[in-house]
Parts: structure tokens; sequence; C-alpha cells
């Protein structure tokens, strides 16, 4: 009887201690890693999402950009992070579904199942397929005759290895039987600079970052890639159109490192979803930004996850994405 209930103590006490740890949090700077460079979505989310969580818990929250290496290296931080809730992942799909099938975990030097913890889905947003100005085609059917005059001449750039901007391209070269060329940068942002400034000459990109480029006519748009045309970019027929079936959008999610105590995992979710469904969170970030929100429990956004993985490694295999 003393044993068992010197067990009841104790389990008290640790969940006293957790529910404390829950109640008290956040109990310092918050540090949102993010697995690419600045400007480009991935930022551009973690950022809004940031400001509203620093004016509700009252604390800082500091974005920490982390591009390059395939998003590998935000990743890792987060993995090795102390798990208490105050180091957090904001990343692009490809983080979550697509690096545990390209690399060895040696490679990734950390276990996707378990060092990181899904918290919630965020945003998702479609991708367009956009164009420097210099390149002689205006259409995606121009651009897959030039390709097979130029088979692996023309450059695209990507935000990464295993980027959603990466496989959505490789998706189209599989899909029109042509061959690209691609140059990986640390995120959307330096790639979207060079397709301006005429370095390379394609990339598939989320609607929001077109947008405004397009209006001041530093690129041109070839097709949008969702399965209709997109009120904000009412003179883009949809890829599809020329490549039936074919589509390109990404998502974003927040994650902890494995261990964050379930209160504190609970009490994040919560508060993110809160400021996801804000009115004026909608109408400032949301509806400008061309998101739509992808809250929910983290059960549901962990089965979402596994669900992508074996969905994503086909795709991988059969349309022969390489780490060269």
């Amino acid at each position: 009887m003393t044993k068992l209930f010197g067990a009841w103590v104790s389990l008290g006490c640790l969940l006293a201690a957790t529910s404390a740890q829950a109640q008290s949090y956040p109990s310092k700077q918050i540090t949102l890693v993010v697995t690419a460079a600045a400007g480009g979505v991935t930022d551009v989310v973690a950022r809004a999402l940031g400001q509203r969580l620093s004016e509700m818990w009252g604390q800082q929250v500091v974005i920490e950009n982390r591009g390059g290496a395939a998003h590998i290296l935000g990743a890792q931080a987060v993995a090795k992070a102390a798990p208490d809730g105050h180091t957090l992942l904001v990343a692009e799909a490809g983080t979550f579904v697509l690096n545990p099938t390209i690399y060895a975990k040696e490679k990734l030097a950390y276990d996707t199942e378990k060092d990181l913890l899904p918290i919630t889905g965020l945003v998702r947003i479609n991708q367009a397929l956009i164009a420097n100005n210099a390149l002689a085609v205006n259409n995606v059917r121009e651009l897959i005759e030039l390709a097979n005059k130029r088979p692996g001449e023309i450059t695209y750039g990507t935000a990464g290895v295993g980027s959603s901007p990466h496989v959505n391209i490789v998706k189209f070269e599989n899909m029109a039987h042509v061959k690209l060329q691609p140059i990986h940068y640390r995120g959307a942002a330096p790639a979207l600079n060079d397709i301006m400034a005429g370095h390379i000459n394609l990339m598939s990109v989320s609607y929001s970052l077109v947008v405004q480029p397009l209006a001041e006519k530093k690129l041109k748009v070839l097709g949008v890639g969702g399965t209709q045309r997109s009120p904000q970019l009412p003179n883009a027929p949809t890829v599809a159109e020329t490549v039936p079936g074919y589509e390109a959008n990404t998502w974003f999610g927040l994650a902890a490192p494995g261990g964050t105590p379930r209160d504190v995992v609970m009490k994040i979710n919560a508060d993110v979803r809160k400021i996801l469904a804000e009115p004026a969170f909608q109408q400032r970030i949301m509806t400008p930004q061309m998101f739509e929100s992808m809250a929910s429990a983290p059960e549901e956004f962990a089965q979402f996850i596994k669900s992508e993985i074996p969905r994503w490694a086909k795709v991988i295999r059969e349309q022969g994405v390489v780490i060269e």
C-alpha cells in the first residue's frame, strides 16, 4: 500500500508539474525557426503568426531564418532544441513529407516521427508557373515547344531540393515530357529575385508572391497551378488547360521538438487556431496572401502528414527526383 500510495503521489506531482508548466507558458522569448530565407511565403506566414502570438502572449517572438540544405538545417535546429515550446518550427510541406523520402536518416540527422511533434497545419496556397520577361514564350504551349528545341537548357529556380517549387516543376517536366535545369536556392525569395533580374528562366511559386511583380511588369505568368483560373491573376490560364491533370500547390505547418509537454502543445494549438480564425487576421493576412487555413488538432495534422508521405514518395519514385 505504501508503494502504491507513493506511485500515486509521484503521478500527481508529475501531472501538477505539467499543468503548471502549461499555465506558465510561455515564460521567455519564443523562437520561430523558418526553414527558408526571408521574404518567401514560409517567412511571411511565420512573421504574421509571430506578431500575433507576441501580442497574445506578452513575450517577444523572434523569427530565425535557417534556409539552405533543402530545409534540413532549420528542422535540425528545432529537433535538437529543448522540448519546452520556446523553439518552434514553421516549415513548408517538403520539410515534413518530402525530405524523409528523399534523404536517408543519416543525412537528416533527426527522425521526423520522433524528433518533430506536429502542432497544427497553418495555410495552403496554389502556385503559378512564371518566367522572366526575356524568355521567348508567353504561355505553357510555347514553353513546351521551346523546351523540346532546347532540352536541359531552360533553367528554373527552387527553394531547395525537395521544396514545392522544385517538385512541382519536376511534376511538370514529366507530365509535359520536357527536360529543364534546376537551380537550387535557400528559399523562394532569392530565386524570385533572380527571375526578375533575368538570371534564371522559370519558377513555380505561390500566387501571393507573383501579383505585385506581375503588376509592375517584372515577370510574366505562363499559367496557374490551381484547378481553376485565379481571380487575382485573371489573364492567366491554368497549366492544366495545356497539360491535363497538372496541379501545383503547397502548404505550411507548425511543429515543436519531440517530447514537448502535451499541455504546452495544446495551448499553442488553441492559440494559433484562434489567430487563424480571427476576422482581422483573415482580412489583413489570409485574404491578401490568398491563403487557405489548414488549422487542425495535432492528431489531425500528424495523420495528414502520414498520408502525404506515401503519396509524394510515389511521385518522387515515378518522376525520378534525384539528389545530385
